[in-house]
Order: C-alpha cells, then sequence, then structure tokens
C-alpha cells in the first residue's frame, strides 16, 4: 500500500490501477471493465479512445488512532490488478492515493488534488471533514462514492454515494441484535459528542416497544483508562445486563483491559465492527480474551465469508508486501466503493468517454448495483432516500449480526438485516 503525502498538506499523489478474482464471481469479473472505462468531463474526462482514467482513494496515515492504511493500500493492489489484466475496458487505470493526515487542512488538500489530477471520482475513502473535502468535490462535479461515512456530509450531499450505514445504522442494529439476546438492560458506552448524542436515540428506537432500559453513559473519545465507565456499565452484573460500546477502535480497545479486570459473570459485552474486529480478538487472547462471546453488529457480511475471497486474493496478489487486514471494514468499504464503480463504469457507453458526469448519471438512474453480496444491491434514486433531513444518501439500511465463538468473528445469523425502520423510527415491522 502506497500512502503519498508529505509530512503535512498538501499531500502527495501516487499512481495506480486494480482488476478482481475469481471468487468474487461475477462482480470480480466485472471491475477490470469498470475502471478503465472512467473519466471526467471538462478537467476530468478521457476519451473513448483508450486515455488513461485517474481515479482517487484517501485516508489518514501516521496521525494514530485515526489511521486508515489498508485503504489506500487496497486501492493501490486493485490499480495493479487492474492493469495487469488489461485496465478498464482497454484502458490504463491511475488510481492515486493521498494521506488526508486526519485534518481539515489535509482533507481538502486531497480534495483539491482529485480536482487538478482530473480525477473522475473519489472512491473508498476515510475522512471525518467532510465539509471540508465535499464542497469541493461538489463544485467540480466529482461524485464520492463509498466513503468510510465518518461525516454528514457523506450521507447528504447529492454527489455522495456511499455503500454503508454509518454508525447509525450500526448502533440501530447492534440494539435489535441485543433485543434478541434477550437484554433487560443495554449500557450504551458511547462519545460525549453531538454525533454520539444522536446514537442514544437509534438505541432507544431499536428497544422501542420492549420493556428494556437504556442507560446513556457518556465517555472521552480518548482516554488511558475507561475503569469508571466500565464499572457504571457492568454495576451489579444481573442476568441480562448488556453492554454496548460504541467508541472508536483505540478507546474500545483501551475498555476492554478494565472489562477483563472487572470479568463480568453474567454481563453480555457487543460492539460495532470497526469498533473491533478479527484482528482485535485475535490481539487479546482470542477465546479466552474479554471479546469471548462479544456480539457484533456490521455492514458487511463476516471476515470468514466466501464474500471476501476475491479481496483476499487481490490484496496477497497485488499488495507488494504490504499487510492488508481483510477484516478491517474500512479495506471492505474501499473493495465495495470499487466494486460499485466498476459496475457503473459497465453501464456507461462504451464508445463515449467516461466522465464524471456519466458516473453520475448511472448512480443516480435508480437501477440496483450489485455487490457480489458484499451488501444487498445497492441504488441511490430518489425513492430509495431514506426520509430523514440529515441523511438522505443513507440507502444501505442493512447490517450483519455476528459473534465471536471459539475465537472467531462469525455470524450470528445469516444475510442481512435491515434496520430501515429504526432509523426512521417507525413501527417495527409485523
Amino acid at each position: 500500500m502506497t500512502r503519498n503525502g508529505t509530512p503535512h498538506p498538501p499531500p502527495a499523489v501516487s499512481g495506480r490501477r486494480h482488476r478482481t478474482a475469481a471468487a468474487f464471481a461475477a462482480g470480480a469479473a466485472v471491475l477490470p471493465a469498470l475502471l478503465s472505462a472512467s473519466a471526467c468531463g471538462g478537467p476530468a474526462a478521457a476519451d473513448a479512445a483508450g486515455q488513461e482514467v485517474t481515479v482517487m482513494t484517501w485516508a489518514p496515515s501516521g496521525t494514530g488512532a485515526a489511521d486508515r492504511p489498508g485503504m489506500t493500500a487496497l486501492a493501490d493492489a486493485i490499480g495493479r490488478d487492474l492493469n495487469a489484466h488489461g485496465g478498464l475496458d482497454g484502458r490504463k487505470v491511475r488510481i492515486l492515493t493521498c494521506n488526508e493526515h486526519d485534518t481539515t487542512d489535509g482533507a481538502t488538500a486531497c480534495a483539491d488534488q482529485a480536482v487538478n489530477a482530473h480525477a473522475v471520482a473519489v472512491v473508498g475513502s476515510a475522512s471525518q471533514y467532510g465539509t471540508n473535502f465535499m464542497p469541493v468535490l461538489e463544485e467540480a462535479g466529482i461524485p464520492f462514492i463509498g466513503g468510510y461515512g465518518l461525516s454528514t456530509p457523506e450521507f447528504s450531499s447529492p454527489l455522495s454515494y456511499p455503500v454503508n450505514g454509518g454508525l447509525p445504522a450500526l448502533v440501530a442494529g447492534s440494539g435489535r441484535q441485543l433485543v434478541e439476546a434477550g437484554c433487560k438492560q443495554i449500557s450504551l458506552i458511547r462519545p460525549d459528542t453531538r454525533a454520539g448524542d444522536a446514537l442514544v436515540s437509534y438505541l432507544g428506537s431499536a428497544a422501542k416497544q420492549t420493556a428494556i432500559k437504556v442507560t446513556d453513559i457518556k465517555a472521552p473519545e480518548k482516554s488511558n483508562d475507561y475503569s469508571p465507565y466500565t464499572r457504571k456499565a457492568i454495576g451489579d452484573d444481573k442476568a441480562g445486563n448488556c453492554v454496548l460500546s460504541a467508541l472508536g477502535a483505540e478507546p474500545t480497545a483501551n475498555l476492554l483491559d478494565p472489562y477483563r479486570r472487572a470479568n463480568p459473570r453474567n454481563t453480555q459485552l457487543a460492539s460495532v465492527i470497526g469498533s473491533f474486529q478479527q484482528s482485535v480478538v485475535d490481539s487479546t487472547g482470542g477465546d479466552g480474551g474479554p471479546l469471548r462471546g462479544a456480539y457484533a453488529t456490521g455492514w458487511f457480511p463476516a471476515e470468514s465469508s466466501a464474500v471476501w475471497d476475491a479481496l483476499r486474493a487481490t490484496a496477497r496478489t497485488y499488495g507488494n508486501g504490504t499487510t492488508i487486514d481483510v477484516s478491517d471494514p474500512g479495506v471492505q468499504t474501499t473493495w465495495v466503493a470499487y466494486e460499485v464503480l466498476r459496475q457503473a463504469v459497465g453501464r456507461i457507453d462504451k464508445t463515449k468517454p467516461i466522465t464524471a458526469k456519466a458516473l453520475q448519471t448511472v448512480l443516480d438512474s435508480g437501477d440496483p448495483i450489485d455487490t457480489a453480496g458484499a451488501t444487498p444491491p445497492l441504488s441511490w434514486g430518489v425513492t430509495n432516500m431514506l426520509p430523514t433531513a440529515d441523511s438522505p444518501r443513507l440507502v444501505n439500511t442493512s447490517v450483519t449480526f455476528q459473534q465471536v465463538r471459539n475465537g472467531r468473528l462469525v455470524e450470528q445469523r445469516q444475510g442481512f438485516t435491515d434496520v430501515r425502520w429504526v432509523l426512521t423510527n417507525d413501527k417495527p415491522p409485523a
């Protein structure tokens, strides 16, 4: 994985490519055809004769807890894979990666570089500064496909095409998972932020029409000691007591230590994929660690699913020796985002240049895009929008229920669970 960028913005950019492996079945075969077909009108245009197509992926690097190195590493691998197999529709693909530095300046600089490089799309990227980068992309008419979902504009901008439901869908889904698990009380440990405030209502909506008591425990986003919050959540450790951590990956890891020391006998631990994943289960002791039996709600199938066979093959063959954690939901989001791009480019008239506008037209058509089982078919048509003012672009309201069993994160329930009714505060389905 190549991360390009100066120690401080403006970040540097590097070129890359991609093509998928056989296990993604029909989906994998289409990916090469898609990327070669992308280029943007105006500054981001490539003619139909086979001019190079430019795409960008960005994420923070060298910042600590916010780092998502696997996302740009995978984009690089995808680029190499594609070009090794003839590019997209015979056109060479240039995938640029950018270090966003987890700063407002870094996010803006990456967006500026996407514009200056004539990128036809920004794909599978991570940044919490959507209010900074999205206006830049909107002005240039560049679609933002499959962002990690860290900022509100990703779910509201008409040029954003999210492939996951963000933290709201995960918390809503976790609430339903814990309701079905028989919890009598759910203590939500969540960030003491504005975004964290909204999570309480999603959990409450998931538990409505039940006798479950929801306890809101506000915790700092960064701390080396979460003991007070853990003790409060565990309480008297009665049967039916459940603890849901909706903190980030690093704070959740810091929370696991006091949870292990407390050694609750009856309390059920739950979290969301992203706060922990298979690599965290492994590093904390597997089946003998604090995550034994823990519930997890994710956007996508479990890492052990055959859905990810093509991702594993691409990372292994074209990762150039870089370790890419395929259980990382950021990496999985990037993979799905490039699958969407591949599918969208495949629907553009092969005799015409691939432009950002052409991509937008395909994505806005409302025709479903198949992601080879990683998500339900995705559509950003008007009828698919979520009827909320804050996040109308949140079209994927499905989650997966997983659990740690024998040291592995596996499906607790097969397939997807739709929590759209929770997110819209509607009545539960009959």
